[in-house]
């Protein structure tokens, strides 16, 4: 008998969800973590778009991610603020179940680019990134307050490009096979014909 699927239910992260977000973002996070107020602010954020993974089976929020949609010259991109899995949680894939929800939701919201930073010394964070197909555009020196670290750039090419449609659709089956999860917006790709270009920042250098 084969091993039973895990099933995440995928929804907008709200204010009733804090008290289990806030036992989760100080371990993820550290002394640099967002407080319980940060998190009613980016509820309120018209650009931000937060979303919360329950494991169904526990009725346990197991994971949150978002991120602000920013319409600029050349297209619009998601800048991911935040994606953290309860501790007890990890290696579960839930940390992909989370940035495929950022890519597709923020896909269907025309969003062409993505785009985050991530401490220099998180390389656990980084590989996840890498792994969909992130690749590094710079450092910003001393980008975190509480101890000046280094953060990494991370974006995405343009995510309707054929490179990144196959890394990607590539993870989504196979994290397809181990958990049941209800997207929150279409696998499949618009109907409509998107514009290929490089992201405005890249294509300057």
């Amino acid at each position: 008998m084969g091993k039973r699927q895990r099933q995440l239910e995928l929804r907008a992260l709200a204010d009733d969800d804090l008290d289990e977000v806030m036992e989760i973002e100080p371990v993820a996070f550290g002394n640099h973590h967002w407080s319980r107020q940060s998190f009613k602010n980016e509820l309120d954020n018209r650009v931000g778009r937060y979303y919360a993974a329950v494991d169904v089976e526990a009725k346990q929020l197991v994971g949150y991610s978002g991120y602000w949609l920013i319409g600029g010259n050349g297209g619009t991109e998601a800048h991911i603020t935040t994606l953290a899995v309860h501790p007890d949680c990890r290696r579960r894939r839930i940390g992909e179940v989370l940035l495929i929800n950022n890519i597709l939701t923020a896909r269907q919201e025309g969003a062409k680019w993505l785009t985050l930073e991530v401490r220099v010394s998180n390389e656990k964070a980084q590989n996840l990134y890498f792994k969909f197909g992130f690749k590094n555009l710079g450092i910003r020196p001393h980008y975190y307050q509480d101890n000046s670290e280094d953060a990494l750039l991370l974006w995405t090419e343009n995510i309707f490009r054929p490179e990144f449609l196959q890394v990607f659709t590539e993870n989504l089956e196979s994290v397809k096979k181990q958990i049941k999860v209800n997207w929150l917006a279409p696998e499949e790709l618009p109907e409509e014909v998107y514009d290929l270009t490089e992201h405005p920042v890249h294509s300057q250098h």
